[in-house]
This record gives C-alpha cells, sequence and structure tokens, in this order.
C-alpha cells in the first residue's frame, strides 16, 4: 500500500490520542500504519479472539477474555463493549468506539483510515465498513498501481445498522439512524433518518428523542 501525499491535520490531531499506533511520518500521510507489524499485530489479536468461538459461548470468563482482547485491538472504546467472533480488521488500532456497543457475527471493518462509533450503536450479522477507495478509471489504476486512498468513516451515537450493510468511505452517518438490512451507504444520512436500499436513501425521518423503528 502506497500513501497519499497531502495529509489531513485534523484526522492526524485526532489520530494520535488512540492506542498502538504506528506513528510516523508516512502513518500521517495515509493515517495507517504501513508497517508489517501493524498488520500482523491485528491478525494475532483478531486470530485469537475469534478461537473464543470454540469456547464456552456462556462462559464469563470468556466474555471477558473478548473484551479485554477488544480493547488492545482498537484505538479506543468505552468500558462496555461486546462482539460476536468472528470479527475481521485491517489494523484495529484507527477504530473508535464508544459506550455501550454490540455488533453481531461477521464484522468486517477495513480501517486504513479512521472509523469512529458513537455511544449505544448496535450493528447486526454481515456488516462491512470500508475506508478504502481505488481509482474507477482503468487507465489510472493501470497508472498508479499499488496505490489506495482513504476517507473516514463515522456512525454517530444510537444508530441501528441491519444485517448485511455496506458502509463506504467517507460517509458520516448521523445521530439516531437506522440503517436497513442489505443498503449500501455511500452518502452521508442526515441525524434521525431511515434509509434503505442501494444505494441507501432516507425514506423516512424520526423526532428527535423518539424510538427509531
Amino acid at each position: 500500500m502506497i500513501p497519499k501525499t497531502e495529509k489531513d491535520m485534523e484526522i492526524i490531531a485526532k489520530a494520535r490520542g488512540l492506542q498502538s499506533i504506528c506513528s510516523g511520518e508516512e502513518y500521517e500521510r495515509m493515517i495507517t500504519p504501513e508497517l508489517i507489524e501493524g498488520r500482523l499485530r491485528a491478525r494475532q489479536l483478531t486470530g485469537e479472539f475469534n478461537a473464543s468461538l470454540c469456547g464456552d459461548v456462556s462462559s464469563k470468563k470468556t466474555d471477558q477474555q473478548r473484551e479485554s482482547i477488544l480493547k488492545t485491538l482498537f484505538g479506543c472504546t468505552g468500558q462496555s463493549i461486546y462482539i460476536e467472533p468472528p470479527l475481521f480488521v485491517d489494523y484495529g488500532c484507527n477504530i473508535s468506539i464508544g459506550e455501550n456497543f454490540y455488533a453481531n457475527f461477521h464484522l468486517t471493518i477495513l480501517d486504513c483510515g479512521l472509523v469512529t462509533i458513537g455511544n449505544n450503536v448496535e450493528i447486526g450479522p454481515n456488516v462491512s465498513i470500508i475506508t478504502g477507495e481505488h481509482h474507477t478509471m482503468i487507465a489510472d489504476r493501470r497508472a498508479n498501481r499499488g496505490y489506495e486512498f482513504t476517507r473516514p468513516v463515522v456512525v454517530e451515537d444510537d444508530c441501528w445498522i441491519g444485517a448485511g450493510v455496506i458502509i463506504l468511505a467517507g460517509v458520516t452517518i448521523g445521530s439516531g439512524c437506522s440503517i436497513g438490512a442489505g443498503s449500501v451507504v455511500k452518502a452521508n444520512i442526515p441525524p434521525f433518518s431511515i434509509a434503505v436500499g442501494v444505494p441507501a436513501r432516507v425514506i423516512r425521518s424520526t423526532q428527535q428523542g423518539s424510538t427509531v423503528e
């Protein structure tokens, strides 16, 4: 992976507050650990986490072990975080998660860029969050083979992300949103919205503080 040449100082400042980042000039150019060790660390931790799927799923000790691994893997987490294995990430350290987070089976987060998830967020099975992008024109891909550029993803407080949703680079999903199963989110979703479809479109808004169906 080859870094982009321009820096985003606001994102760099945020990244410096996360744990276990591989800081340096090249990291700051793309906000991802380029070192092989960064990816290896993530593979080792997710491997350990996913191996717990074969243990006693009703065991409190197993839950505590999983939570401990997640808090080591991610850049920042709240006190309460629960993810059903298996989980897949690129680096893990570029991910920030708030309080009372839950994700079902097969969550994939490709965190070449920053992923910020707020409080009280719930995620269904088989959800993918993707921060990396590639050129869409064939000539550009050939000329820039090996290059990848990233944009951050933000999921704000009190969101529900349905089964099989794909959230693409550069997207912010506002507070209190529900994203319908199978949707592909490629543009920002305003707060307190229900969005569905490919691409996801807002079909209804809810009042702040009301129950999101």
